[in-house]
């Protein structure tokens, strides 16, 4: 990281799309939630966080175990390239 690298730490990541906790019918607001299952890079991610570094996460997205479909995993790389902000998904 001294150099300039940019380590890369491996994860297995779920995605799942619901609707409120509520249930107000009213409510149209569907909650994302993108959970990373850190399987390699530990000590890089420490030692990131330490040194204020950035990491590069490889992320494997299960849509196996995750609650959202193919359509919703598809959306995935538009979505990112946004600024949090505007990352609207309804």
């Amino acid at each position: 990281m001294k150099r300039g690298t940019v380590p890369t730490a491996v994860a297995i990541s779920t995605l799942d799309v619901c609707q409120p906790s509520l249930g107000l019918a009213d409510d149209p607001a569907v909650h994302w939630g993108l959970t990373h299952f850190l399987l390699d890079g530990h000590h890089k991610l420490e030692a990131a966080a330490a040194a204020g570094r950035p990491v590069r996460l490889l992320s494997l997205l299960t849509l196996g175990e995750s609650l959202a479909g193919a359509e919703d995993a598809a959306r995935l790389p538009a979505l990112r390239t946004r600024p949090h902000s505007a990352r609207v998904t309804g």
